[in-house]
């Protein structure tokens, strides 16, 4: 019978300087059992074999071994060699464990954005390609030049003051928002906006409502801080509020008046004064998301929810990511006072503050005019593109798919009309290249949801957005 060679396919991984050849020989043979690399019951070499495969002394190697044999990661019979232990107690092994921890998380967000180049029709990116690098590059080069060592120090938490300022005095007018710069806090986007209320407003178990359909990134705050999801259906004017009235009670409403995600519509006035009032009553506050109401397309911006509200209800959260470019990663909450002090102390254990440099390059951009001519311009080429897009639908979708008839964004929904459901219909895009998204990603309960895409038209133009429609009439056809 011929003599067995037993070899451990296994990567020792580079020894550390200061420690000894034994030490870490033990440590690697241990982390690999640990990890899995070395199965219960696998077969080591024999001592004089390992160290020949590995250039070590035997010496080595038998200490290695009698150290794993003594806390009994392995074990040694007389005639069998030696083993990695069939009994090592379930708990110990680091890939388990890991794994039983992930079941309890959160599933991950849908529709994650990615860095891969855009394809018609992506639904959550600008205009990056038309971005004012140039005066951007000005405005930081010499806010560089000057910069103090204040600016490079620890930062306020509620973000840099002349950049709070700013903030407020943009809202007011363009926004109708009721506030000053001791209520705005300076975040790193809405998504940490929605982390931090999340936390601070409610408590494992209690339920929050969200707009059905409605923002994933949302929900997933709420889940991951164990809040429990209510879902109140959206129509034509916005959430239904009187479907929330009769629900159990709620910690929190999240909602996108200005323009619902992801259907694009614009609460009514009487809605938002029914949810208004109905959140006075009950004690609620009102998680506003403005995520891109800059983008109006007819007549002024419509102020915001805040702007109507007179008893401190609700929170308005808004991003410069959708406005400027999302690497900048700023964005800003306006709360009541004794909010924004339960936000700030939680937020001192976690983030502390956003880059002041980079806050103070965006209070310059705004300071010197460049933020509002962005905003005019961006809103002229937008308006056009959306109005191709609606054109190239009537002209190729008629029959298979109708686009919504949005007035504002950077995004709109289009609903089925030949029989398909949205995962078949974004399935059939994505064979042809076209980037959509199914509207059944954002459905919040267990409700049937409206068949159909979300498309985005801000990032293409205009012979991007109607050669796109064509493949996308050929993939639904």
């Amino acid at each position: 019978m011929p003599k067995y060679a037993s070899t451990v396919p296994l990567t020792l991984y580079q020894r550390r300087p200061l420690a000894t050849l034994t030490h870490w020989l033990y440590q690697e043979l241990r982390s690999a059992i640990l990890d899995g690399r070395l199965r219960a019951g696998a077969r080591l070499p024999a001592t004089r074999d390992f160290a020949l495969q590995y250039s070590i002394s035997r010496g080595t190697v038998v200490t290695a071994f009698e150290q794993l044999q003594a806390e009994g990661y392995i074990v040694g019979r007389p005639g069998a060699g030696t083993r990695v232990s069939e009994r090592l107690p379930q708990g110990m092994l680091r890939t388990q464990a890991t794994r039983s921890r992930l079941r309890k998380l959160p599933a991950p967000v849908r529709g994650l954005p990615t860095s891969r180049p855009a394809r018609p029709f992506r639904a959550y990116e600008p205009a990056l390609n038309d971005f004012p690098t140039d005066v951007w590059a000005r405005v930081a080069g010499r806010r560089l030049r000057r910069v103090s060592s204040a600016l490079l120090g620890a930062g306020d938490p509620r973000g840099y003051a002349p950049l709070r300022e700013a903030v407020a005095a943009y809202l007011a007018p363009s926004r109708g928002v009721n506030c000053s710069a001791d209520s705005v806090v300076i975040l790193s986007g809405v998504q940490q906006g929605l982390d931090l209320l999340a936390r601070v407003l409610v408590k494992p178990g209690e339920p929050v409502g969200m707009e059905d359909p409605g923002y994933f990134g949302a929900a997933a705050a709420f889940r991951t801080a164990g809040a429990r999801i209510t879902p109140i259906p959206v129509d034509e004017n916005g959430l239904v509020v009187s479907k929330g009235k009769f629900l159990n009670r709620v910690r929190a409403v999240y909602v996108t008046p200005a323009h619902q995600f992801p259907l694009g519509v614009t609460m009514s006035l009487e809605r938002r004064l029914e949810l208004l009032g109905w959140a006075r009553a009950a004690g609620v506050f009102v998680i506003e998301d403005d995520y891109d109401s800059e983008y109006r397309f007819e007549g002024k911006p419509i102020p915001s929810l805040q702007a109507l509200d007179r008893s401190g209800s609700v929170v308005l959260l808004g991003s410069f990511s959708k406005v400027l470019f999302p690497s900048l990663r700023l964005g800003y909450m306006v709360a009541p006072h004794e909010l924004v002090e339960r936000v700030l102390a939680l937020r001192v254990s976690v983030d502390l503050f956003p880059s002041n440099v980079n806050q103070a390059i965006l209070c310059d951009f705004i300071a010197e005019g460049h933020f509002g001519r962005h905003i005019r311009r961006m809103r002229e080429m937008y308006a056009a593109r959306l109005a191709a897009l609606q054109d190239a639908a009537r002209k190729y979708l008629t029959g298979l798919l109708e686009i919504s008839p949005i007035r504002a964004g950077l995004s709109t929904a289009g609903f089925l009309a030949n029989g398909i459901n949205s995962p078949e219909a974004e399935g059939r895009a994505t064979k042809f290249g076209v980037e959509v998204l199914g509207l059944h990603r954002f459905t919040i309960g267990r409700s049937t949801p409206r068949e159909g895409l979300l498309l985005g038209f801000a990032a293409f133009k205009e012979d991007q957005i109607r050669k796109g429609v064509a493949t996308l009439a050929a993939a639904l056809g």
